[in-house]
């Protein structure tokens, strides 16, 4: 820890406990600005008057053949550019994130990343002074199972 800040690898795992996801193997990507979680199915739907979305998700990413369905609150649509710079309109949620025994509240935007090796994004607005990254390492808080 330096100056209040845990030190991360390039890939960490991280808890999202109002999702009830654990253990997500996360990239850890000081180039992108927000946060992203890989979903299929999402369907939007009205909530005592407010808009929250439906979203399957696959909790391991080494059994795709599990999926397990969330809800959450939507907090905005943004319009986002991906990695290949293409703009996407993207749900953005707010959920806990815990890493390295610390929770706090981010953004995640929910999108397809199938086309990418990891679930979970985690981007630097979630990482603002909180996290110090060392790209040469990974799982520094701790390895998977």
């Amino acid at each position: 820890m330096t100056n209040n800040k845990h030190l991360v690898g390039a890939l960490e795992l991280c808890d999202l406990p109002f999702l009830s996801l654990n253990g997500l193997e996360a990239r850890v990507d000081t180039g992108a600005t927000t946060s992203s979680l890989h979903v299929d199915n999402i369907l939007e739907f009205e909530k005592m008057g407010e808009a929250w979305i439906k979203f399957d998700i696959h909790p391991d990413i080494h059994d795709v053949s599990q999926v397990v369905q969330r809800e959450a609150k939507v907090k905005s649509v943004r319009r986002v550019k991906s990695s290949n710079a293409t703009l996407q309109k993207r749900h953005v949620i707010e959920t806990d994130i815990l890493i390295a025994g610390t929770q706090w509240s981010i953004e995640l935007t929910l999108t397809d990343r199938s086309e990418m090796k990891y679930l979970m994004l985690l981007g630097r607005e979630a990482m603002s002074g909180r996290l110090i990254v060392d790209p040469e390492l990974e799982f520094v808080l701790g390895k998977p199972a």
